[in-house]
């Protein structure tokens, strides 16, 4: 089997160039981060990087009709390539809105990774018997589902979590994106370290953690993917609390049939 190509944070071609194809990326568009750094934290080995997207190439996989945005092109070589850099060794790749229901960017991703990745699929209501198959066999491992904000919540937010958490084990939380929570911001996103914490040590075998990359729909500035990793052991405090995080929980959720 040839090996999957790569590119890393700091070659030539890592940066974002806009949308390939027919496409031309939003003018408001945020690309990731141009030359994100190396973490200082090692994850353990075996790390899952358990929430990440592939866009397009837009030549090659085109972006649908649909969507709601048009992003730069994040090819699976770039994500293999910061897979590497972070110091994970296998990712579990979500479909990305502006693909819709075409998940053939995820399949591809996945046929190439070596086994060393998952996928989440959207499908569309109709979807068939066999199709959920040829999904399966690629490996995916789950379906996702896109919700409508609510317009009115009066419930604390992290009483809610913990709440639904508790009286249903078969729930589990990502503890991700402080880049989307945090009022305080980079490169610490303290004000949202105390809730992640709490989350992972009242629930430590139903937690997950991922880099979103490459950060669809993000305002007002891109993380830097050194940062986002650095995190982690600010909210898992423990050689045992970022196993289970980072290897044992993926792993067990996503790899293991």
């Amino acid at each position: 089997m040839t090996p999957p190509a790569i590119i890393r944070p700091g070659e030539a071609a890592w940066p974002a160039h806009g949308a390939s194809g027919p496409f031309i990326m939003d003018r408001d568009w945020l690309p990731f981060h141009p030359a994100p750094r190396q973490p200082r934290f090692t994850p353990p080995q075996g790390a899952v990087d358990a929430h990440c997207h592939v866009f397009g190439p837009g030549a090659q996989f085109p972006y649908v009709p649909e969507r709601k945005y048009t992003p730069c092109d994040a090819p699976k070589a770039k994500l293999w390539g910061l897979r590497d850099y972070l110091g994970f060794e296998r990712n579990v790749i979500v479909q990305a809105t502006c693909h819709g229901s075409d998940n053939r960017a995820v399949v591809d991703a996945l046929r190439d990774a070596d086994g060393r990745a998952r996928g989440v699929a959207t499908v569309a209501a109709g979807v068939s018997d066999r199709e959920l198959a040829e999904l399966d066999a690629a490996g995916v491992r789950g379906v996702r589902f896109n919700f409508v904000k609510r317009l009115v919540d009066t419930t604390p937010r992290e009483v809610l979590l913990v709440k639904l958490m508790r009286e249903h084990p078969n729930i589990w939380s990502k503890v991700s994106c402080p880049d989307r929570l945090s009022k305080s911001g980079p490169p610490d996103y303290a004000d949202v370290v105390a809730f992640a914490r709490r989350i992972i040590e009242t629930f430590p075998e139903r937690v997950l953690w991922g880099t979103d990359w490459p950060h669809p729909n993000l305002k007002p500035r891109m993380p830097d993917d050194g940062d986002l990793v650095d995190f982690i052991p600010k909210i898992a405090t423990t050689e045992a609390l970022q196993r289970q995080l980072l290897v044992d929980n993926p792993l067990r959720l996503y790899f293991r049939r």
